[in-house]
């Protein structure tokens, strides 16, 4: 609780910070927030592969196998839940159409990723070890882990898988360590997010133009994250209060970050130490979630393509809302999980089907926001997996 006070009011100073208006100030809190995201970027990486090996070998694959089927189902039923709450609230709020001088100013290029989803496959399988670690691909570190952990769950006992497991334990505990202690200097981290969030507001970074459109994908956030989300911890037995109000410190960083990656080490310290989650459950289910369970991608994908699709003549159908709910959910489980990731594949997505992507330069200065708001989503929804796992798995681990 004093933690959580403490972070709270570094959010309200930084806020009034960035409200000053103050060009060096906002220079000093933009540095400050450039560093903590990327010392948190890389603690990342480590600790998505450590976790999987390790527990993979500790445990074997029988007994991890039972807690991904567990950990994929929980992250199937919540993304699809989010992007049906989002298509319910498009339905309801109903955005119009945005004035064709709107789109004729916001015709300038976006640059984005030109691959198709079977390179986006083929770039998962490593050719070798240095490049996934060099580029950061996340999906091929964790085919990897999975290839390292099974080998050396396989193996017969001996001292030398000892020495093999017992070292990568040490690597893991040494990380946490490290860990420990940048969360120990986190405040300041927070003020100057804060500092930084504020001072875009205040400089007209956020539009409002389609208020409709904004209002239906931070509603549909609103509504995972306060309705839809307890819902599934109160089906399992738990007080959803007691579970948001531990993983709070996690939430709030994800808000900032806005990176699931680079908030995991705050999520797992957090899930194991004030959560009380079992270790082989965070390790294991935290880092899958992390790449695959996007209850707020699979939201923004299917407003935002929908939103493009009227705005480009489609008619919106129930079966055309029901087809974009199963490609936004694949979509988002399939994100590569690169800075603005979901902005880009909805972006591919439009391209792909002949949709006025122009609308996309409008959204672009406020998804700021948007991804904020959808990072502290999923990383409260990793949460959720992770204690519903545990609730269920526990007393057979």
């Amino acid at each position: 609780m004093k933690r959580t006070l403490i972070w709270i009011g570094a959010l309200i100073v930084g806020a009034l910070l960035g409200l000053l208006g103050i060009g060096w100030l906002n220079t000093v809190m933009d540095f400050i927030a450039t560093v903590y995201t990327r010392l948190f970027q890389l603690l990342a990486v480590p600790t998505i592969v450590l976790a999987v090996i390790t527990t993979f070998a500790t445990f074997g694959s029988q007994g991890s196998g039972r807690i991904f089927g567990r950990t994929l189902t929980y992250t199937l039923l919540t993304t699809f839940a989010a992007a049906a709450v989002g298509a319910i609230l498009f339905v309801l709020i109903a955005p119009g159409n945005l004035p064709l001088e709107a789109l004729g100013n916001s015709t300038e290029a976006i640059d984005a990723p030109q691959t198709s989803y079977i390179d986006h496959i083929i770039s998962i399988i490593p050719n070798n070890i240095v490049r996934p670690i060099l580029e950061g691909n996340v999906l091929s570190l964790l085919l990897l882990a999975f290839a390292v952990g099974i080998g050396l769950s396989k193996l017969p006992e001996s001292e030398n898988k000892a020495v093999v497991v017992k070292g990568l334990s040490g690597l893991q505990e040494l990380l946490f360590l490290l860990i420990r202690g940048l969360i120990w200097t986190l405040p300041l981290g927070i003020i100057a997010f804060s500092a930084q969030l504020s001072a875009q507001i205040s400089a007209g970074v956020v539009a409002d133009s389609i208020g409709k459109y904004v209002l239906v994908v931070l509603g549909g956030n609103v509504i995972q994250f306060f309705v839809v989300l307890p819902l599934f911890l109160l089906s399992r037995g738990m007080n959803p209060i007691h579970v948001l109000g531990k993983m709070m410190p996690a939430v709030l960083m994800a808000l900032f970050t806005k990176s699931s990656a680079a908030t995991l080490p705050v999520t797992m310290e957090t899930a194991e130490n004030r959560l009380g989650v079992r270790k082989n459950i965070t390790r294991f289910v935290l880092p899958i979630c992390t790449t695959i369970n996007m209850n707020g991608c699979a939201a923004f994908i299917l407003v935002t393509s929908l939103f493009v699709m009227q705005n480009g003549g489609t008619p919106i159908t129930l079966s055309t809302i029901l087809l974009w709910i199963v490609i936004s959910v694949v979509s988002a489980i399939g994100n590569a999980g690169v800075p603005m990731g979901c902005y880009f594949l909805t972006l591919s997505l439009m391209s792909g089907i002949g949709a006025p992507v122009a609308i996309l330069g409008i959204i672009l200065p406020i998804y700021t926001i948007i991804d904020m708001i959808e990072t502290a989503e999923n990383v409260w929804s990793d949460s959720c997996v992770s204690a519903m796992v545990n609730k269920d798995l526990g007393r057979s681990f």
